[in-house]
């Protein structure tokens, strides 16, 4: 079912991270496959230069592109200095309609492969957010394999000092008031291993100053703490699973904690996709294989290309393993960073589950499109294009204003950072957990977010943590807003 095309990768499904300029990223899995050409250490030649760089984006844009009445014309070249400041020219218009959220950009090849190879990045390795009426930074979540985490720093860590040594650490509100969020990415310097930074840090432990490096790491998608699990509660089991990215190095623990719900009996479960901004495809349809015990054959999901690239339409439908479950309720945990091939697994199950599914948390970010990739290797270029839509076994796949509308049973609850992810007491896990015990939700995500602000604040439900995103992600921070 899958066609090759010369030179060409698909990538598809990727994060649009939310807010500040941000982009989105892929996989590797999709209706059109064909082994990458990384150049790891490439050699420039004439043909890297500029206009050349330029040129071979537009060719992309021109042949693949799925809003091709949405792209600008008569854009000069010339009139940019890089090759990012072009492509945003080039699609501006689909984006000013919501259709490209900034999904269509270059990257690296080398860089890109090794984070969808198995999460290698460089950093600190904690996801972060601003809290603006504080004047911190707070950790969402830390790697147990990078840096910080080694250092003693964990989900609800507060920063509220950065500085390059003990002597000249600046406050975040001082950096905010002199440079506005984008110095707090600037105060940590760029993600290279080696970069140190001395952060000064709240938690239970008191105030005190930590220094940490930045290195490489490989990210864990399924963390050993808390990952994946059975919550016993009130005589009943239920499954609860946190997928971080859809990387290929997901695929043996996924089917290892399916295989765990299927052999404990649990087929209510949680999956919280609440910081997930996506990745392979082939992982996302592994998801919805572990399942779709007794749906064998039936349609998952399916790809629609412009009409000139028709050929390349395809679908996806069940095919079962050993270890697939048949659930009987699903509880998603979603926030805005939630996007791509997460939203394509939550879409994808809706047909089949229907009041037996819901949406916990906030509204999912909306990209129901994925892109192709295609290489210019030897500048070590991967030009990511939208190319095509997706959609349920029922044709429903219009979510740009996320996934919340379309599930109209979705329930409104904080990510309280104060605890740990998996704790049965944490605000989302614990809507979850009364959704999936029968219990009546209180407040629906839509009733959440829209209405008289008095209205509002007596839903009590807490403001979704802002995630710091750079204006230029790298490949990882597109798939995990908010790392650094």
């Amino acid at each position: 079912m899958r066609r090759a095309v010369a030179s060409l990768t698909v990538l598809s499904l990727l994060l649009a991270s939310c807010g500040g300029g941000g982009s989105t990223s892929g996989s590797n899995a999709g209706p059109v496959t064909v082994t990458p050409t990384p150049s790891p250490t490439p050699t420039p030649t004439a043909g890297c230069g500029l206009a050349a760089r330029q040129g071979f984006a537009k060719a992309v844009i021109d042949e693949w592109y799925l809003f091709p009445g949405d792209v600008a014309s008569g854009v000069n070249p010339a009139s940019f200095t890089n090759v990012d400041a072009y492509i945003d020219a080039l699609v501006a218009p689909a984006r000013a309609l919501g259709k490209d959220r900034f999904f269509t950009y270059i990257t690296s090849i080398a860089e890109e492969n090794a984070f969808f190879a198995s999460g290698s990045s460089a950093g600190f390795g904690i996801r972060l957010t601003y809290d603006a009426v504080n004047q911190r930074v707070i950790i969402a979540e830390a790697y147990e394999t990078a840096p910080a985490f080694g250092a003693g720093i964990d989900r609800g860590t507060a920063i509220v000092g950065i500085g390059t040594n003990a002597s000249n650490i600046r406050s975040i509100s001082a950096i905010v008031a002199a440079e506005g969020t984008a110095g707090i990415t600037n105060a940590l310097g760029p993600n290279d291993p080696g970069v140190s930074r001395v952060l000064r840090i709240t938690d239970a432990g008191g105030t005190r100053d930590v220094t940490v490096a930045k290195a490489d790491y490989a990210l864990d998608p399924i963390s050993d703490r808390y990952g994946a699990k059975i919550i016993s509660e009130g005589g009943r089991n239920y499954g609860y699973l946190n997928l971080r990215t859809f990387i290929s190095s997901a695929n043996p623990q996924l089917r290892a904690a399916f295989l765990n719900f299927r052999n404990q009996g649990v087929t209510d479960i949680i999956i919280d996709f609440r910081y997930n901004g996506g990745g392979l495809v082939s992982t996302a349809e592994l998801m919805g294989d572990l399942m779709g015990e007794g749906r064998s054959g039936s349609l998952f999901s399916q790809t629609v290309f412009r009409a000139s690239k028709s050929a390349q339409n395809d679908e996806h439908r069940f095919a079962p393993t050993a270890e697939s479950i048949a659930p009987t309720r699903i509880a998603f945990i979603g926030t805005s960073s939630t996007a791509s091939a997460s939203e394509l697994v939550i879409n994808s199950m809706l047909p089949y589950l229907g009041t037996n599914m819901t949406l916990v948390g906030s509204n999912t970010f909306g990209k129901p499109v994925g892109q192709i990739a295609l290489d210019k290797a030897e500048c070590d270029d991967r030009m990511r294009v939208v190319a095509f839509a997706t959609a349920n076994s029922t044709g429903a796949g219009d979510y740009y204003n996320g996934l919340a509308p379309k599930i109209a049973n979705s329930c409104a609850a904080s990510d309280d950072l104060s605890l740990p992810l998996g704790d049965p007491r944490e605000a989302s896990v614990r809507a979850a957990i009364d959704f999936l015990a029968g219990a009546a939700c209180p407040t629906r995500i839509a009733e959440a977010s829209v209405g008289p602000a008095a209205q509002r604040s007596n839903l009590r439900v807490l403001a979704e943590p802002e995630m710091l995103i750079p204006a230029r992600p790298s490949a990882a921070q597109r798939e995990l807003p908010g790392l650094f």
